[in-house]
């Protein structure tokens, strides 16, 4: 099996567990708030599911940054690309967005935004980093 295959399992089957336990702290928070809050058995066991789905992939997306022999875009790409179907998917399926097209148009320009600031941010850190570790080497030659 590929070693990427691999990380994505392994990666996805180390955290996905976390998803399930976030979907209970918010429905825990709910049931505080709001008065008469209530689900049924059928919507506790889809929210397990599929946020245990969304974690999963969110961990075991990781790995396409990693995989050396592909470009940034095409790393950007599959990342995005697993994410937003996996988020996309989880919404719809426990009716936290209606299937509706203008709903799906902006929860789709909220993605791609929330995404790049993201992504820009992270971009902008590890160059940072990357700048002070290279002026500490040539410190030392």
């Amino acid at each position: 099996m590929n070693t990427y295959v691999k990380k994505y399992l392994h990666r996805g089957l180390m955290f996905g567990g976390f998803g399930p336990i976030v979907a209970g702290i918010v429905f825990y928070i709910l049931s505080v708030v709001m008065d008469n809050f209530s689900l049924t058995g059928g919507q506790i066991l889809l929210a397990i599911v599929s946020t245990y789905f969304l974690a999963f992939v969110q961990a075991g997306a990781t790995v396409f940054n990693q995989i050396d022999n592909w470009s940034v875009g095409k790393s950007l790409l599959f990342h995005f690309g697993s994410l937003y179907l996996a988020y996309s998917i989880c919404y719809i399926a426990n009716s936290w967005i209606p299937f509706e097209p203008a709903v799906l148009l902006i929860f789709t320009a909220i993605f791609v935004s929330v995404y790049l600031v993201i992504w820009v941010t992270v971009y902008l850190i590890v160059k940072s980093v990357e700048k002070r570790l290279n002026k500490r080497i040539k410190c030392f030659k």
